[in-house]
């Protein structure tokens, strides 16, 4: 798969997804990531990509030409329009359902805007989809857009070891993921669920699967209305219901 972010920064850029997973997977050959600047395809001598905005206001806003030119170099590049992402907190909230949905997409634009935005022609005239990662405000879509290819990046063929290191993940299944532990078996005092030292895989599932649970109604108590239960899974719910409003109650007598 590949990657092309269009942005002011893209040192900042580079310096994230050359590192970790993402730098792995890339020195692999498993996906591409170029960042291009905005600021090189510019045709005003003094390289500025930004202007005042009509009718007013305060800040600058991105200009449609340098943006456009950026893409149609990249559309070249590839042979084929690419996918546009703009990232912006107007966008469609970025879910693990649409990261599954893009990962299977060849290639990504992924435009950054900064200042007050950018000129809503190009985006218009490019733009297939705007995603934010949350209602607030950053001071440009660098970050944004690198938590867009790391989440993404992670789900392409062999970027993982496993699937399973996506498939049993918070949110993948429609719940969140179990709590995990590792050596030493005791630490200030808090030793690990003995379930998990018996290597008994059965029980070891079952355990891990009532976590999700009770874990997901919890604090996600809106995730279950879409999650995929079973018969099994909603009896342990009320099962568990129950036993909460035991202790609620229990507390409540108490002096």
């Amino acid at each position: 798969m590949r990657f092309d972010i269009a942005t002011l920064f893209p040192a900042m850029c580079e310096t994230v997804v050359n590192e970790s997973i993402t730098g792995r997977a890339i020195r692999a050959g498993l996906m591409e990531c170029y960042c291009h600047d905005i600021r090189a395809y510019t045709q005003d001598k003094h390289r500025r990509v930004d202007d005042t905005p009509y009718g007013g206001g305060m800040g600058m806003l991105m200009q449609a030409e340098p943006i456009y030119r950026c893409f149609l170099d990249i559309e070249a590049q590839l042979g084929e329009r690419p996918h546009v992402i703009y990232m912006s907190p107007k966008g469609t909230r970025l879910t693990q359902q649409r990261v599954a949905e893009l990962s299977r997409l060849p290639n990504l634009f992924i435009l950054c805007g900064h200042y007050e935005g950018v000129d809503q022609r190009v985006l218009d005239k490019i733009v297939n989809e705007e995603i934010s990662i949350g209602d607030y405000v950053l001071t440009g879509g660098e970050l944004p857009a690198l938590v867009l290819v790391d989440t993404v990046a992670r789900m392409c063929e062999g970027v993982l070891s496993s699937e399973e290191c996506f498939t049993q993940e918070s949110h993948y299944s429609g719940l969140l993921e179990y709590p995990q532990y590792t050596r030493p078996p005791e630490w200030e005092g808090m030793t690990v669920p003995d379930v998990l030292l018996t290597g008994h895989h059965a029980n070891i599932e079952k355990w891990r699967r009532e976590q999700m649970l009770m874990l997901t109604y919890d604090k996600r108590k809106d995730m279950l209305k879409s999650a995929q239960l079973s018969e099994k899974d909603i009896k342990f719910l009320q099962s568990y219901k129950k036993q909460l409003a035991q202790k609620a109650a229990q507390g409540q007598q108490e002096p």
